[in-house]
């Protein structure tokens, strides 16, 4: 254990080392740590759907009727009714053939990359996928490749190069990537997946309830439907409970239950968590509000940043990264941000570049002009006590 000892000493030496907040309450606008009411600018409830009443009723009828779990795995006695109702109900949202439903997000691309490629195969992957994806790359017996980010270019080099070499290639890009806020050149990536017969695959956790009508995502928002071969989003972030979901042909999902290790070997959903989720779709359905509201808010929050002098870097949605560059200064200013009553988590390596932290402000429907016009007035003078804006 002393190599972790001196791990974690060389963690507090470099000044980045973080202790793990504790929310005292429900995941909403504002939040109350130890006591104190805090601007909540950290969490990926983007539509305040985490503590809905009608989410919340739905989920209390679901264990009257079905218990607080599934008991088993979905190949065995854990696929209840209720989790095929889940399985139609996002794949009709979507306007794609079938889907499959896994515990989390983070599992669709451990149990689905692994499954759909093999050792013949060639896996291109954009150099700033989310840590799942890598992840589920890694877990594959595919040959890999990066592009850099966004560079399609350098992608179809890749291509020109490599893709008489394997049997089949799959493509793999966020739709929305979440440390930057930017958005994936979707329509040019199908265009080549087309033009050089290889597969597609979007890790759409960001962009799901964010883009498109009503939410459908980055699949939707470019007019892409029934073009992209599997579709990954998340139950947890706009939708606001847990779990995650692979989208594609019907051929697809049946492959997933036959070969995704994740859905073979660990416990299916909690039916209330299947419920609260039917019951997100289904408001969706019913309003753009919630996603209207999120876009409002954060072209509002955006604009005040921006006035104010911040950096925020190329993002297209509601992800907001103030760019702060050292380490060691984001991580004060994350801390200090949050003795004021701002929490905005401090962003450094390994999940950016060295020299590239930031903070990442989420901002999201439940907040008011007044909460987040609070939020930039604070992030600006503590800003300007550090050196990080004029």
């Amino acid at each position: 254990m002393s190599t972790i000892d001196n791990k974690i000493q060389q963690l507090k030496d470099l000044g980045i080392y973080r202790e793990l907040p504790i929310n005292q309450g429900p995941c909403d606008a504002i939040i109350n740590f130890n006591g104190k009411d805090i601007i909540n600018l950290s969490s990926n409830n983007y539509l305040g759907f985490a503590n809905h009443p009608r989410l919340k009723k739905a989920a209390k009828e679901a264990i009257d009727k079905y218990g607080v779990g599934a008991g088993a795995v979905r190949t065995i006695v854990g696929n209840m009714d209720i989790h095929e109702k889940l399985d139609d109900v996002i794949a009709k949202f979507k306007h794609e053939e079938a889907a499959t439903v896994f515990q989390a997000g983070f599992l669709c691309n451990s149990g689905a990359i692994q499954a759909i490629t093999d050792k013949d195969d060639l896996i291109i992957s954009d150099e700033l996928n989310h840590a799942s994806i890598i992840d589920g790359v890694r877990l594959s017996k595919a040959a890999r490749a990066v592009y850099k980010h966004s560079d399609m270019a350098d992608l179809e080099k890749i291509l020109i190069e490599k893709r008489n070499q394997y049997k089949d290639v799959l493509i793999i890009t966020d739709g929305v990537f979440s440390m930057d806020g930017d958005i994936a050149k979707l329509p040019e990536i199908v265009k080549l997946a087309k033009k050089y017969k290889a597969m597609t695959y979007v890790d759409d956790a960001h962009g799901s309830g964010v883009l498109g009508k009503s939410g459908r995502g980055t699949v939707d928002h470019f007019g892409l439907n029934g073009q992209v071969d599997f579709i990954i989003g998340t139950l947890s972030k706009a939708i606001g409970v847990v779990g995650g979901y692979v989208c594609g042909s019907k051929s697809s999902r049946d492959w997933l239950l036959h070969r995704g290790r994740p859905l073979l070997f660990s416990t299916a959903m909690m039916p209330a968590a299947v419920a609260a989720i039917i019951e997100a779709f289904k408001m969706l359905e019913e309003s753009s509000e919630y996603t209207d509201k999120l876009w409002e808010n954060a072209k509002y929050f955006k604009d005040e940043l921006v006035k104010k002098g911040f950096d925020i870097g190329k993002s297209q949605t509601p992800i907001t990264p103030i760019m702060v560059g050292d380490e060691a200064k984001t991580m004060r200013f994350s801390k200090e941000l949050l003795n004021r009553g701002v929490y905005v988590s401090g962003i450094v390596f390994p999940t950016v570049p060295v020299g590239l932290g930031r903070v990442r402000c989420m901002v999201s429907a439940l907040h008011t002009k007044e909460m987040l016009k609070k939020a930039v007035e604070i992030m600006y003078l503590t800003a300007k006590e550090m050196d990080i804006v004029q």
